[in-house]
């Protein structure tokens, strides 16, 4: 077994590890990162992307926001069409001149491994037989195996980026974690393609038809999305059956003006809402999706991450740089607070948007026609009042991160 030595271990290659190596590397602080695929099968993960004004701060005191700050989209509002009527919520408006960004998650993931590869930091892609050790003690490490050669990596902090599926919540004892879940009756099935998007702007449609959402990576490609049932498959949509069901429910004006194509890739997503508490355990941090999964729907996957990466690295540096002893304890508390705001957002547009005719998918059993009534309710109210709107938007555009 061959040892090697570091401060932080980080364990996944997405966005949000990448990230943290990045801003802890520019502080000095030394990172590994260890990836059980291969960078190119981390780059094939094709993801739409609205990046909070955070993330793109964070981003920019990485120094990896060049090409996003190029290409990237500012975006100053949306549009959630209402069976058929258009209400625009205008972020730039209703937030004192906050706004979002239009850029792809795989744009992100990209400027991030490129930018760690100029630092020549230590990056293992393709590893394997990954497993945390002693991650309650002051000695934890991580051992992983790499083109037949077994290692050992020696470390003060696990930090878990490896997301839902990963090795890193699971190395938490059952006993010594609770886990928050709620399963969604349906998916999304999503279509990426080369045309011009329909909008300038994301347009969110609820409608009898079901949930529908056209976005876009970039101004010349499109990302859209069909709320579907569960027992769908990718191939029982043709593309152009995708395309006539998406016209049926967009906005007549957008369905006159889509530009359809072939698809470049398609998949069906289903939806949760999932947080694990707490989000540490001794030595080791869990980051992203690995401690939490939000549904889509408000477009916090990624920023959620992001501010879980802001609050780590922020305290790792009062550690290592500041010298506060055990700043980093405090990171479960405070990235818990973000976590739960957002995955209350999520849950919340995600009830009024879609259609839950085959589950009301609430706690209290209330019957699937009552449900509907109230979140249409719900809908009317937030629209058509601009301090409903505002409750929306300021929500949208990402609470402030912790003052740490």
């Amino acid at each position: 077994m061959q040892s090697i030595k570091t401060k932080v271990a980080i364990i996944g290659a997405g966005p949000s590890g990448l990230l943290l190596g990045q801003l802890l590397a520019k502080q000095g602080i030394d990172n590994v990162i260890i990836e059980r695929v291969s960078a190119d099968y981390v780059l094939g993960r094709i993801r739409a992307g609205i990046l909070e004004q955070g993330l793109v701060d964070l981003l920019r005191e990485a120094d990896v926001s060049e090409r996003m700050d190029k290409e990237g989209h500012v975006h100053d509002g949306f549009a959630i069409s209402y069976y058929g009527k258009p209400y625009r919520i205008d972020l730039n408006k209703l937030t004192d001149g906050k706004t979002v960004m239009c850029y792809g998650q795989t744009e992100v993931t990209r400027d991030l491994m490129a930018a760690r590869s100029e630092k020549t930091l230590t990056t293992y892609y393709s590893s394997s037989n990954v497993v945390l050790h002693d991650i309650e003690s002051d000695n934890p490490s991580v051992t992983f195996e790499q083109d037949g050669v077994t290692y050992q990596l020696e470390c003060d902090y696990i930090a878990g980026c490896d997301g839902f599926h990963g090795v890193s919540r699971k190395s938490i004892p059952e006993e010594k974690r609770a886990e928050f879940e709620r399963v969604y009756p349906f998916g999304w099935l999503g279509i990426l393609s080369d045309t011009p998007p329909v909008d300038d702007e994301l347009i969110y449609c609820k409608t009898e038809r079901g949930f529908a959402l056209a976005s876009m990576p970039s101004s010349t490609r499109s990302r859209y999305y069909l709320q579907v049932p569960l027992t769908d498959k990718v191939e029982d949509w043709s593309d152009q059956r995708f395309w006539d069901e998406l016209k049926n429910r967009l906005p007549q004006e957008s369905a006159k003006t889509l530009v359809t194509g072939p698809s470049i890739e398609k998949s069906i997503a289903p939806l949760r809402s999932f947080v694990c508490e707490p989000m540490q355990l001794g030595k080791l941090f869990l980051v992203g999706d690995a401690a939490h999964i939000v549904p889509p729907t408000g477009a916090k996957g990624l920023n959620l991450a992001a501010s879980d990466v802001a609050i780590l690295y922020r305290l790792l540096y009062q550690e290592y740089i500041e010298n506060q002893a055990n700043a980093s304890q405090r990171y479960s508390e405070l990235a818990l607070e973000r976590v739960w705001h957002a995955e209350r957002f999520s849950w919340w547009m995600s009830n009024m948007l879609h259609d839950f005719k085959d589950d009301t998918g609430e706690a209290n059993n209330m019957d699937q026609k009552t449900f509907e009534r109230f979140m249409k309710c719900e809908l009317d109210f937030f629209l058509s009042h601009e301090a409903g709107q505002q409750v929306i938007a300021m929500q949208y555009v990402g609470l402030p991160y912790p003052q740490i």
